[in-house]
C-alpha cells in the first residue's frame, strides 16, 4: 500500500497526495543505509542533490526523515498521525488556559446570571471570602433554576451550585490532552485550574472547549 501525504495548500484547504516512486525510493535507501547524507542518496539515484532537494524537503516536513548536521539524514518510522499525537502530548494546560470569572458564594442567582451575560462566558467559578474555590455554575444550573418558582434575587448560587467533590478540576502542569478528555467524558464546558493550598484550592485559571480548540487549530497552523 503506497504511502499517503497530507500538504496544507492554503489556510483552508489542505489535500492529500501519494507519495511518488522516488520519494518512496528515497525512504527506502534511508531505511536501509540511514543515517545518509543528501549526496550519498543523490549518488545512489544517480541524480543531483539540487534535484533531490524538495522531495527530501517535503519527507522532512511530513516527518517520515529527519536531518541532523553533519550526519545526514535517518527514518523516523513515524507516520503523520504519531507525530501530531506526540506533539498533542507535549502540551501543556498553562500553555492555552484563561482567565477565570468569578463570583461569592452569597451573590444571587439573579447578579450570577447578569455576570454570565456580561463576560460572555459559560461557566462561573464560586469562591469562598478566602477565594478558594467551592462551587461550579453552569449554564444549565442557572437556565434550572430559573424556571422555578424561586425569588432569583433573593436565591443564593450555593443553593444551586455544583460542590465538592464533585468538581472535576485541572492543574497547569497537567497535559492538555488529558483535560480534554475530561471535558468530554464529564460532559462539560469548563474545567477551574487550581493550585493546591493547606485550605483549599486556590483558583488559578480555566480551561475551556474554547482554548482546546485554540490548541488544535495552532498545531494544524505549525
Amino acid at each position: 500500500m503506497r504511502k499517503q501525504l497530507i500538504i496544507k495548500i492554503s489556510r483552508w484547504v489542505v489535500r492529500t497526495i501519494e507519495l511518488n516512486k522516488r520519494q518512496e525510493h528515497i525512504l527506502q535507501i534511508v531505511k536501509d543505509n540511514g543515517p545518509i547524507t543528501g549526496e550519498n542518496i543523490a549518488e545512489k539515484l544517480n541524480l543531483t542533490r539540487a534535484t533531490l532537494r524538495p522531495d527530501l524537503a517535503i519527507l522532512t516536513m511530513a516527518g517520515y526523515l529527519d536531518a541532523r548536521p553533519r550526519v545526514g539524514y535517518f527514518y523516523t518510522g513515524k507516520s503523520g498521525n504519531q507525530l501530531l499525537s506526540e506533539n498533542l502530548k507535549k502540551i501543556l494546560v498553562r500553555d492555552y488556559q484563561s482567565i477565570p470569572v468569578v463570583v461569592p458564594e452569597n451573590v444571587s442567582v439573579y447578579d450570577a446570571i447578569v455576570t454570565m451575560f456580561l463576560e460572555d462566558v459559560g461557566t462561573l467559578f464560586v469562591v469562598d471570602k478566602a477565594s478558594k474555590l467551592v462551587g461550579v455554575l453552569s449554564r444549565k444550573d442557572l437556565l434550572r433554576a430559573s424556571i422555578g418558582k424561586q425569588e432569583l434575587t433573593t436565591l443564593p448560587v450555593n443553593i444551586i451550585m455544583t460542590r465538592m467533590p464533585n468538581i472535576t478540576v485541572c492543574r497547569r502542569d497537567d497535559l492538555l490532552i488529558d483535560a480534554a478528555k475530561e471535558l468530554i467524558e464529564k460532559q462539560i464546558d469548563a474545567l477551574p485550574i487550581i493550585k493546591d493550598t493547606d485550605d483549599g484550592y486556590e483558583l488559578v485559571g480555566r480551561l475551556t472547549k474554547t482554548n482546546i480548540t485554540k490548541a488544535f487549530v495552532a498545531l494544524a497552523e505549525e
